[in-house]
């Protein structure tokens, strides 16, 4: 057999180094190429994009807890907190977070909900078989103790658990129970004030958020010195309002008593300094607790005092007598023949509350007596818009401005929509309706010699670094001259001294008032009264305002027989709180007779 002839070796491996050769430069081509990719990224990432990334990176990293501002104090007018809020913690696990947890404390280790609970059961004063329990599972959430103290969530913060977190909650406490509680209204579970003062002025009492955001792991702990920034809290401003606290508790009982003693719906008392416009008083038969303001659903909807209106009746002839002084038409001395009944020249007819003879009274004695007809026969010579006019420069039929949400403006229509019977009722305060502190509000203008005081509840705010800022001035409008105001409020004493409202003296000092009795309708047609009682003392040198009002009393609808004893019990309390003096000089009555 031929064999065919081998190749020299050196023919057969040419070709493969060859080929090896070309792979090689393939590869370390390949290899360059890679190691440029990677170098360019390498540049990109720690020289061009490095610090965006990083910050990319932290923000991944951070977590926010929000840091509660503290709701600011209220206070009345000397100092005595009507609502405060008190901090709290409601304590919560993560306990998936808290499972990969250990630490090193004194030498001994700590880990996981065991030793979590070892260490915060004498703390938070639990079991620690019932804390481990708690603190034991795969939640991302649970709550492990509700409203703890701050001081104590300090040290348990301190701790530094991972999984451990707290809420801060505030707790609204109002010290005093329902008094004021018409004023001060209450805050709700989001820390939102829903109600009269808290409602109004919860900007300026709520303050601004703080907060801490600070470097956590991939398990949620905190990265010893990571990154970590605090911007603290700013607590809301702690406000004074010009309420007397003893003072408005004593009205509340005294008018409380009084519906109950009369058979009344309700009644209020509204208390006003004359030389300033604080108001004192604010107060109602029947006032929310605003410690639990759902217990009594009918006591919603803030102080009636201020939104609940009502015909004037007989207390508005003050401003007719003044309108009338004020024009010149008459003067305390003007005489009247008053007649039982009595018909205008467009045929209206008036009476008065008791048959009688025809009287001869001055215009003291018409007020003294309360008489619709001889306020009529005085009011006639009024031109209407005039009428229209003082009415409203008196309040009536706007808002005084009081820093309440719920006011009422009232009713009072413009002169030319008067019927030809409304254009005289408004001289004895009917065609209209005002609220209790419109009404009031009359009473200390006359009592200020003329000048209108816009009544206010806020003194002052105090911010957080101890500064004080008084509020700013109440507005002042002279509505009639200090002459006839004079001349009006001594009238007013003829009317306690020898009228109908005898039964609101107060012994040791002067008394100017008068007594209001209205009828009134509710909203299915029914009928009822309104009787009132309205004064100022002393009448040297008026101090305060006081205005008794109860609605649809059964004992008796005078408003002498009914609201002038509380009004004697209120004005003389408050006089001595404030420590008035007595009545120095005795009062030099006008007649109200000739």
């Amino acid at each position: 057999m031929t064999q065919r002839p081998h190749a020299p070796i050196r023919d057969r491996v040419g070709p493969r180094l060859a080929n090896l050769a070309r792979r090689r430069t393939v590869l370390v081509v390949l290899v360059a190429g890679l190691l440029t990719v990677f170098a360019g990224r390498l540049i990109y990432v720690q020289g061009i994009a490095g610090d965006a990334i990083a910050a990319e990176a932290l923000q991944n990293r951070l977590s926010t807890s929000v840091l509660i501002a503290s709701r600011g104090q209220i206070t009345d007018t000397n100092g005595e907190v009507l609502a405060t809020s008190v901090d709290r913690y409601d304590i919560y696990v993560n306990q998936k977070q808290l499972a990969t947890w250990s630490t090193v404390q004194d030498g001994v280790t700590y880990s996981g909900a065991a030793g979590a609970a070892a260490l915060l059961a004498p703390i938070l004063d639990l079991p620690e078989a019932e804390l481990g329990a708690t603190l034991q599972g795969d939640a991302g959430f649970k709550y492990v103790a509700k409203g703890v103290l701050p001081e104590v969530w300090q040290v348990v913060r301190d701790l530094r658990i991972n999984g451990i977190n707290a809420d801060q909650v505030a707790e609204r406490v109002y010290p005093n129970g329902n008094t004021a509680g018409n004023v001060l209204g209450w805050v709700n579970r989001d820390g939102v004030g829903a109600q009269s003062i808290e409602q109004l002025m919860n900007e300026e009492l709520s303050g601004t958020n703080g907060y801490t955001r600070y470097e956590r792991g991939r398990g949620g702990q905190l990265i010893p010195g990571g990154y970590e920034e605090t911007t603290e809290a700013q607590d809301g401003k702690d406000l004074q309002l010009t309420i007397s606290t003893d003072l408005q508790y004593r009205a509340q009982q005294a008018i409380e008593q009084q519906v109950a003693a009369t058979g009344a719906d309700s009644g209020s008392i509204v208390v006003i300094n004359v030389k300033t416009g604080e108001i004192l008083v604010l107060a109602e038969s029947a006032t929310v607790d605003p410690n639990d303001p759902g217990a009594d659903q009918s006591l919603l909807g803030g102080s009636k005092s201020v939104s609940n209106v009502f015909e004037p009746g007989s207390t508005a002839k003050v401003i007719t007598m003044a309108a009338a002084i004020e024009s010149g038409i008459v003067d305390p001395y003007s005489q009247y023949t008053v007649p039982y009944q009595y018909t205008t020249s467009n045929g209206q007819t008036f009476k008065d509350s008791h048959e009688h003879a025809g009287m001869q009274l001055t215009t003291t004695g018409i007020l003294a007596q309360s008489s619709n007809t001889g306020t009529v026969m005085i009011g006639e010579n009024i031109p209407q818009q005039t009428r229209y006019d003082y009415l409203h420069k008196f309040g009536f039929g706007q808002k005084t401005g009081i820093e309440l949400p719920n006011e009422s403006a009232g009713s009072l229509k413009a002169a030319d929509d008067w019927d030809g019977r409304t254009k005289y009722a408004v001289l004895f305060g009917q065609g209209l309706s005002v609220t209790a502190l419109q009404a009031t509000e009359v009473f200390a203008t006359i009592a200020n010699d003329g000048v209108r005081i816009q009544p206010h509840l806020v003194k002052g705010w105090t911010d957080q670094d101890g500064t004080y800022t008084a509020a700013e001035p109440a507005e002042q409008t002279q509505v009639v001259s200090p002459e006839t105001a004079q001349t009006v409020l001594t009238m007013m004493e003829s009317a306690v001294d020898e009228g109908t409202g005898s039964t609101a003296a107060i012994p040791g000092y002067r008394v100017a008032g008068k007594t209001g009795t209205a009828q009134n309708w509710d909203e299915n047609g029914n009928q009822g009264i309104t009787s009132s009682f309205i004064g100022v003392a002393p009448a040297d040198d008026p101090a305060i305002a006081v205005s008794v009002v109860l609605h649809n009393p059964r004992t008796s609808e005078w408003g002498g027989t009914v609201a002038g004893p509380v009004f004697s019990q209120i004005a003389g309390y408050a006089l001595t709180e404030l420590g008035v003096a007595p009545s120095g000089t005795p009062a030099q009555l006008f007649p109200t007779e000739w």
